[in-house]
């Protein structure tokens, strides 16, 4: 998994790529090619 800076790029590069947030966290996920997955951010400590 990549961590990115932008993923404007990451979520354009295969039509199947979707963005998600989970726990403060962007993610790029795909499906159908696991090698496109990126991240974004960082989880905050309270």
């Amino acid at each position: 998994m990549q961590v990115l800076s932008s993923l404007k790029t990451a979520k354009t590069r295969h039509p199947d790529c979707q963005v998600v947030k989970r726990r403060g966290r962007y993610y790029v996920i795909c499906k159908t090619n696991p090698r496109f997955k990126a991240c974004q951010g960082r989880v905050k400590k309270r």
